[in-house]
C-alpha cells in the first residue's frame, strides 16, 4: 500500500474562496441521501435549499452560480416548451452535452416532460469535423430522437449530422426563446426510463444504455454511502457530461445528495489542468473530486518544472481524490503524491473505484481513507497460464478497486459462467438494482451481456478478501500461439523507454501476410530524424521481446494519431481498425 505523506501545515493562502456569490457548501435543508423515487423528485427537494452548480471560466474564477432552485425553474420551462411541441413520454431528445446551465436545464426539463434525454459528446481534438459529424450521425440513428438540441457554436456540425440522420435540430438558444405555456406534467414512475447513456466506446456500433429512475437513484445512494458524505463536502469536477462518471457521478449525484459543485469545462482543463487544483485549493471545506488516471498524470507533469506546489496550492482539505474510468496506474498515482505532498495532499485521499454505464455507474468503491492498495501478480497468472521455468518471473502491479457498492453483488466467473473462488482471475459479473434494463432497441446485444439479472461487464479481474482487482478488458487480450498477453503490459513496458508517456502506445494483435498472429505496437513519435526513428524501433522491438518473448511489428506514427474514446481513453480496437484500413499511416523508416 502506498504510504500517505505527512500533510504540510499551511499558513494563509491568497487564493482562499472569495466567490461570495457561489452556492454555499452548507445548507439548513435536512440532508436526504438519494432516497427519492424519481430524479425529478430529487431536484424538487434540492431546489428547496440554497446549494447548486457553479460554472467557472478557464482560470477557475466563478462565471455563473446556478442554484438548484433556478435549475428547477428553468427545467420546468423547458418541459413546457417540449410538451408544447408535442413531445410525449418516451420520446428521445438528443442533447450535446456541453458543461453549462443550458444543458443541465434541458436535461432535467426533458425528464420533467417524461421524455428521455440522450447526452451526446462534444468534438474532440482527434479526427476533425467529419469524424465528429459521423459519430453524431450514428448515435442519432441509434437513439432515434425527435430532435437534437445543440450549442450555437456547434451549429454547422450538429445540423449536418442531424440532416444526415433525418432528425430535426435547433440550438438551445433558439429553443429557449420559444414560449413556455404551462401544461400538465406526466408523473414519472420509478421503473420508467430516465435517460439513455452512450458508453464511451460507442462509435460505429453505439449502444444506448437505458437507465430507469430506480436504477439511477439506487446508484446515487450508493455514492453517498460509499463516500461517507459529510456536510463539509463540496464537489469539484472537470469531467465531461457525456460520460457516465461526469454525468452521473458529478452532475446527477450532487443533485440527489444535495451537494454544491464547482465545474470547470473539460476543454479548459485540457488547456490549463492546474486550474482544477486551484479550485480545490480555494474550497474552505472538504473536497470530493474524481479523475481518470490521465488527469492526475497531466497535473503531475505540469508541476515537474515548478519547484514547490505549496507556493500555489493547498490540497490538505482534499478528502476524496476519486480515480476510475480507466486502468488505475499506481506509478502515476505515486508521481502525483510526490508532486503535491508539500501542498498537503495525502495519498490516503485516493479513492479507487470501478464502474460502467451498464451498471449506471458505480460497481465497487474503496472505503475512504484506505488509499491505493496494490498487489503484485505474476504475469502468467494474469494470462491464465502456468509459470514457465526457463525465465525470470515478471509481475504486474494490480490496483484494488474497492468493495461492492451498496446493494451490488460481484462475482468472478469462468468462460462457461461458473463461479470462481477468491484470487482466481476471470470475467467480472455484477448484479444489483442499478444494473441497466438493457440496450435501447438492441435485444441481441442485451442478451449477450445480461443473464438472469447478472451483467457480464466484459472486464477481467479477481476478488481478494472481498475487494475487486481489475486486470483488463477481455476483448483487448492478445492471444498468440495459445498464450495470453495483456496489451497494457506491452504498452507500459514501452512507456519506460525515454521520450514516451502514457497514451503514446497502442498494442493489439494482427495477422501477418504469412498468416501468423503477431503483436503490433503503434507508437506516437515526435522526432523527424530517420536514424533516431530506426533506433527507437529497435529499442521498442527489444523491449516487447523481453516482455512477451516474441517479435512484433513496430510502427511509429505522428503525434495525436491514436484514437480516443469520448472519455479520453485509448481505443485499441479503433486504432487496430484504422491501421489495418490504412487510415493510420506510419512515419517513414
Amino acid at each position: 500500500m502506498m504510504q500517505a505523506p505527512v500533510a504540510r501545515k499551511s499558513g494563509s493562502y491568497a487564493n482562499e474562496m472569495t466567490d461570495l456569490n457561489a452556492t454555499p457548501t452548507d445548507d439548513a435543508l435536512p440532508r436526504r441521501f438519494s432516497d427519492f423515487a424519481t430524479l425529478t423528485e430529487a431536484l424538487d427537494y434540492a431546489a428547496r435549499g440554497v446549494r447548486g452548480f457553479n460554472f467557472c471560466d478557464a482560470r477557475g474564477s466563478l462565471a455563473r452560480a446556478y442554484p438548484y432552485s433556478e435549475l428547477r425553474h428553468d427545467a420546468l420551462a423547458h418541459a413546457y416548451r417540449l410538451i408544447g411541441r408535442g413531445i410525449a413520454p418516451g420520446d428521445r431528445i438528443a442533447l450535446i452535452a456541453e458543461t453549462g446551465p443550458d444543458f443541465a436545464a434541458l436535461f432535467f426539463g426533458t425528464v420533467y416532460a417524461g421524455a428521455w434525454p440522450v447526452p451526446l459528446p462534444l468534438p474532440t481534438s482527434f479526427g476533425g469535423a467529419s469524424a465528429y459529424v459521423d459519430q453524431l450521425k450514428v448515435q442519432l440513428e441509434s437513439c432515434d430522437p425527435v430532435m437534437l438540441i445543440y450549442p450555437q457554436e456547434l451549429a454547422n456540425m450538429a445540423e449536418e449530422a442531424a440532416r444526415q440522420a433525418g432528425v430535426a435540430a435547433t440550438s438551445w438558444e433558439s429553443f429557449g426563446e420559444a414560449a413556455a405555456p404551462r401544461a400538465p406534467l406526466p408523473e414519472a414512475q420509478p421503473e420508467d426510463i430516465a435517460y439513455l447513456q452512450y458508453s464511451s466506446g460507442s462509435t460505429r456500433f453505439p449502444h444506448g444504455v437505458a437507465v430507469t429512475h430506480h436504477a439511477l437513484l439506487n446508484n446515487l445512494s450508493a455514492h453517498s454511502h460509499g463516500m461517507e458524505l459529510q456536510d463539509s463536502d463540496r464537489c469539484i469536477s472537470w469531467l465531461p457530461w457525456y460520460h457516465d462518471m461526469g454525468l452521473v457521478g458529478c452532475m446527477l449525484s450532487p443533485v440527489a445528495n444535495q451537494v454544491s459543485v464547482d465545474f470547470l469545462k473539460t476543454e479548459d482543463f485540457a488547456r490549463r489542468p492546474l486550474a482544477w487544483l486551484d479550485l480545490i485549493s480555494r474550497n474552505p471545506g472538504t473536497s470530493i473530486s474524481y479523475s481518470p488516471t490521465f488527469g492526475y498524470d497531466i497535473c503531475a507533469r505540469r508541476m515537474s518544472s515548478q519547484t514547490r506546489a505549496s507556493d500555489r496550492f493547498d490540497l490538505s482539505r482534499w478528502r476524496l481524490a476519486g480515480n476510475g474510468a480507466d486502468m488505475i496506474r499506481p506509478d502515476v498515482m505515486q508521481s502525483f503524491v510526490d508532486a503535491f505532498a508539500d501542498a498537503g495532499f495525502k495519498a490516503s485521499a485516493f479513492l479507487p473505484s470501478y464502474g460502467l454505464a451498464e451498471a449506471t455507474l458505480a460497481v465497487t468503491i474503496m472505503p475512504p481513507g484506505e488509499g491505493i492498495v496494490v498487489e503484485l501478480v505474476e504475469e502468467t497468472e494474469l494470462a491464465g497460464g502456468i509459470a514457465a521455468n526457463d525465465g525470470p518471473q515478471r509481475f504486474r502491479a494490480v490496483v484494488n478497486c474497492g468493495r461492492p457498492a451498496k446493494d451490488m453483488t460481484v462475482e468472478i466467473r469462468d468462460e462457461n459462467g461458473g463461479a470462481l473462488p477468491e484470487r482466481a482471475i476471470g470475467k467480472v459479473w455484477c448484479k444489483g438494482p442499478s444494473v441497466m434494463v438493457g440496450y435501447f432497441r438492441d435485444p441481441e446485444a442485451t442478451d449477450a451481456c445480461l443473464v438472469d439479472g447478472w451483467l457480464d461487464t466484459g472486464d477481467m479481474g479477481y476478488l481478494s478478501a472481498g475487494y475487486l482487482y481489475v486486470v483488463g478488458r477481455a476483448k483487448d487480450m492478445i492471444i498468440i500461439n495459445g498464450k495470453n498477453h495483456w496489451p497494457q503490459d506491452i504498452e507500459w513496458a514501452v512507456e519506460q523507454l525515454p521520450g514516451f508517456k502514457a497514451g503514446d502506445i497502442a498494442a493489439f494483435a494482427i495477422t501477418t501476410p504469412g498468416g501468423e498472429e503477431t503483436p503490433a505496437v503503434l507508437v506516437q513519435c515526435r522526432t523527424s530524424d530517420l536514424e533516431e526513428r530506426a533506433r527507437l524501433r529497435d529499442a521498442i522491438r527489444e523491449k516487447v521481446r523481453s516482455i512477451t518473448g516474441m517479435n512484433c511489428v513496430v510502427e511509429l506514427v505522428p503525434p495525436r494519431t491514436l484514437p480516443r474514446t469520448s472519455s479520453g481513453k485509448l481505443s485499441r480496437a479503433k486504432a487496430r481498425n484504422l491501421y489495418l484500413s490504412g487510415e493510420i499511416q506510419p512515419l517513414a523508416a
